[in-house]
């Protein structure tokens, strides 16, 4: 399957295909000439995947070398950004050279900042191996790390030359890790594809999917997020129905600390959050917030959250890179498939936060 991102200025293509990561060292000499190349991956992902990557790029002919971070979110910071620009210079990089992104979305957030800021900007290329990465963060060119205040609180809009995709790939993953993304993959259907939630309430769980729909949901999924990068790049319009869920679910993350709720979990309950307050306004349709929950639940990620802080997750939307000067764009679900752009004043905010 391939979807192909059509920007005027940076057009390229999405691949997914089971074991499409048997071919990888291929598919890169198809994107780049040779040259030098720094794979920017984590212990948990280089573990499994990175000396056969290494090997797979060496004997395409390239000059390669790894760069390798904790796993986790706490490596998402200006401190390993640092050190992943020290490594490239290093390694003497020039701006004829690429960095790949070998991991989940942490490590394609952070690779992907790091290209756009080396020597203004790198070859780039996306291979995500997590479910969250692979139908959402790998696409669209948005790239960042994260302060104290919010999460990507600094970052930069830059786009790969490609991504690889290869469901197969999951079958290494935690748990956890995994089904932290069917919270965007819930996300995209509720914003913009009637379709896949029907075949997410078709499907059985999370095991069925895996068998017998995973090449479907990552598809429907991307097509999702590519027509909201295609019609708005920069995220001042359409492309803002993205961040359904994640208004609240950024401000979860970052004041429970970093990688405590993971990003997919955070969403989930940023959405259940989010519908319930909106139903009460008469935004959203009526028993649309139950709708929601059953479907998390039924893959098995979480709708609440007990440690919730009022005050701080109202702080923390302060920060949010969607305020625009004393207001905030909220998106929300009218019914299953749409989604509007609602603007509210900030102090509007304490009542979405309020239990």
């Amino acid at each position: 399957m391939k979807l192909t991102i059509n920007l005027p200025q940076n057009p390229y293509d999405i691949i997914i295909e089971k074991g499409a990561f048997q071919e990888v060292g291929q598919w890169v000499s198809g994107q780049w000439n040779k040259q030098k190349i720094v794979i920017i991956t984590d212990s948990t992902v280089n573990e499994l995947y990175g000396q056969k990557f290494l090997e797979q790029l060496k004997h395409s002919g390239f000059e390669v070398f790894l760069f390798q971070v904790p796993a986790g979110e706490r490596s998402k910071t200006m401190t390993y950004v640092e050190l992943a620009l020290d490594y490239c210079a290093e390694q003497g990089l020039t701006r004829s050279d690429g960095i790949i992104a070998l991991g989940g979305g942490v490590v394609g957030d952070l690779a992907g900042f790091v290209a756009s800021i080396y020597m203004r900007g790198l070859h780039f290329l996306q291979i995500p191996t997590t479910l969250t990465a692979q139908v959402d963060s790998s696409i669209g060119g948005k790239t960042g790390v994260n302060t104290d205040k919010a999460k990507n609180m600094i970052g930069s809009f830059w786009q790969p030359d490609g991504v690889l995709i290869d469901p197969e790939l999951l079958q290494t993953l935690d748990r956890r890790l995994l089904i932290e993304g069917m919270g965007e993959v819930i996300k995209c259907a509720l914003i913009n594809d009637k379709n896949l939630w029907q075949r997410l309430e078709q499907a059985k769980n999370m095991d069925d999917i895996l068998a017998n729909h995973i090449e479907a949901i990552i598809y429907a999924s991307c097509q999702v997020k590519a027509e909201a990068v295609i019609a708005d790049e920069l995220d001042n319009g359409r492309r803002l129905t993205l961040n359904f869920g994640h208004t609240i679910g950024h401000a979860l993350e970052s004041t429970a600390g970093y990688g405590t709720i993971m990003h997919g979990e955070a969403v989930a309950i940023g959405m259940v959050a989010l519908s319930k307050k909106a139903e009460e306004k008469g935004l959203t349709a009526e028993g649309l917030t139950e709708q929601i929950k059953q479907m998390l639940i039924k893959y098995e990620l979480p709708v609440s959250y007990e440690e919730w802080n009022e005050e701080k997750l109202y702080e923390a939307i302060n920060h949010d890179k969607k305020a625009r000067g004393d207001k905030i764009k909220l998106v929300l679900v009218p019914e299953i498939g749409q989604s509007i752009i609602h603007e509210v004043q900030r102090d509007e905010m304490k009542e979405y936060v309020r239990k």
